[in-house]
């Protein structure tokens, strides 16, 4: 079982930078990928960034390239980060960090979520 742990939400203007973080602990035997999900209210939940733990491969929905930056820390704590910059009043959501583990073929780990708030 995978314990995921968002920080980093908060409220900005238009136009400003937040960046999220994700501690995973737990017992697990190993996390091969980790991802951001965002729900904005009203709209179903909907990947926005992932990483690949083995060759560090990205994915981005297209809604967000060019702005936000996935990384992770693959040591001893396993971190996940989201670098939001050019925020816009539509990435306002609850953002929420997810694990897959090696050998599951989907993510079936998640947090409780961190609101991010962009306001004009």
């Amino acid at each position: 079982q995978v314990h995921l742990v968002e920080s980093g939400g908060g409220s900005v203007q238009s136009g400003g930078s937040l960046k999220l973080t994700c501690v995973a602990s737990g017992v697990f035997y190993k996390i091969c990928e980790m991802a951001w999900y965002r729900a904005a209210p009203g709209e179903e939940r909907g990947m926005v960034a992932s990483i690949d733990f083995g060759d560090g491969g990205t994915n981005y929905a297209y809604s967000v390239k060019g702005r936000f930056s996935v990384s992770h820390e693959d040591n001893d704590k396993k971190t996940l980060y989201l670098h939001m910059n050019n925020l816009k009043t539509e990435d306002t959501a609850v953002y929420y960090c997810s694990a897959r583990t090696c050998g599951a073929v989907s993510f079936g780990n998640w947090g409780e979520g961190t609101q991010v708030t962009v306001s004009s």
